[in-house]
């Protein structure tokens, strides 16, 4: 049996939004830039301004307030270099978590190398931002300040609608962006409701095809373009745009199921239930009140064991997982997310994410338990650590 649990890395595309992209592989293959010169161009455009309608529909925008992008990663560079950039006059303070992703804490750090100065706010066991020291960073200086509507390796729910309303009452002008490319479609999410001024999309989550993104920028935002090479986009990238994931994208949106959520909830409950009724020595990494985490993400540290070697192992038996383990990085460390977190090294190095998708079923999980007892099992045995 080979079980797919990666699915906070990339979904399974789904069938109808394979179906859906065809059309613009072989009929609808013209630019919308070629709008004003034929009619294929503006049938495209359509295609185009209704997937936006739909996205927009879908988190409580305006049309004209989505951009579309490559995916998350450059709609969180957009994001964040394009509002410092055009608000520097403003002041060159900025204000982030320790846990973001890379998109979020690679531009920033590049920022600083530029002159901005940079506030890492700490989080606490469960991954949660710390609001009182966020309220302290904040200052008059402070242009904008990001934090990820959930985490995607321990699967905490940030509580998005509070960290705006203390940035707001510290600093009216500064901007708050939020990555939600973990989040949307999973989670019910609407900027009006939030009150973010920016965020970060990606299809690939929602079993959309790679390679798409879009950015919500609320109505009188200023933003620097960071890509030239073209008008496209409201004039805020430059590039052809991606219009199969485009329309992909818009269809992954239109065909999500809260049903489907709730399945894979259920299923993922009924995992960790299995595994800690057989496994001993579990910790569990993110939040315990599971209200509060991702409905498909399970993070946990097998003590006695590295995550490398169970995720090697796992793959030989066909289970697809993720370690927070340090030969899984570039820099040989442990997972920053969980060392932020206030862990130890060994429990990062033993940390296995299992993330779910509404492909999954109950049979799965009863394989991938059997599987991981077998697993566990072996290496504690052969563990200088203990455990046997």
């Amino acid at each position: 049996m080979n079980v797919y649990l990666d699915n906070a890395s990339s979904t399974r595309v789904d069938e109808r939004v394979v179906e859906a992209m065809l059309g613009t592989f072989y009929e609808d293959i013209a630019l919308p830039t070629s709008e004003f010169v034929h009619t294929p161009g503006q049938r495209v455009k359509e295609l185009v301004e209704e997937s936006r309608k739909k996205i927009a529909d879908f988190v409580g925008a305006e049309p004209s307030e989505i951009v579309f992008t490559s995916g998350g990663t450059e709609a969180t560079n957009l994001a964040i270099k394009g509002v410092v950039f055009a608000m520097a006059k403003n002041g060159k303070h900025i204000v982030t978590t320790a846990v973001e992703g890379r998109a979020v804490l690679d531009s920033v750090r590049k920022l600083e190398k530029w002159g901005f100065k940079v506030d890492i706010v700490p989080v606490d066991r469960y991954g949660f931002v710390n609001l009182e020291a966020l309220e302290k960073a904040i200052s008059k200086e402070t242009i904008l300040v990001s934090v990820q509507m959930v985490n995607d390796e321990v699967g905490t729910i940030q509580p998005l609608e509070e960290v705006v309303k203390i940035v707001k009452s510290k600093n009216p002008n500064t901007v708050v962006h939020t990555d939600a490319t973990y989040g949307i479609g999973w989670l019910p999410f609407n900027v009006k409701n939030l009150g973010v001024d920016l965020a970060s999309f990606t299809a690939h989550k929602i079993h959309g095809p790679k390679g798409v993104g879009a950015l919500y920028i609320r109505k009188g935002i200023a933003i620097e373009k960071q890509m030239d090479g073209g008008y496209a986009e409201f004039n805020l990238r430059g590039g052809t745009p991606n219009i199969p994931g485009i329309v992909g994208f818009a269809k992954a949106i239109e065909i999500l199921d809260w049903n489907d959520v709730e399945k894979v909830r259920k299923l993922r409950d009924y995992l960790y239930e299995m595994i800690i009724s057989k496994i001993p020595e579990v910790i569990l990494l993110g939040p315990s009140d599971f209200t509060k985490r991702h409905p498909a993400n399970l993070n946990l540290s097998f003590k006695y064991v590295e995550g490398e070697s169970v995720v090697l192992y796992m793959d030989m038996k066909g289970v697809a997982v993720i370690s927070g383990s340090a030969c899984f990085s570039r820099g040989l460390e442990p997972s920053y997310v969980i060392m932020a977190m206030g862990h130890t090294h060994e429990d990062a190095h033993g940390s296995i994410r299992f993330s779910l998708s509404k492909y999954n079923t109950k049979e799965e999980m009863d394989y991938t338990v059997s599987v991981l007892e077998e697993v566990i099992k072996q290496l504690r045995e052969l563990s200088p650590l203990g455990g046997n």
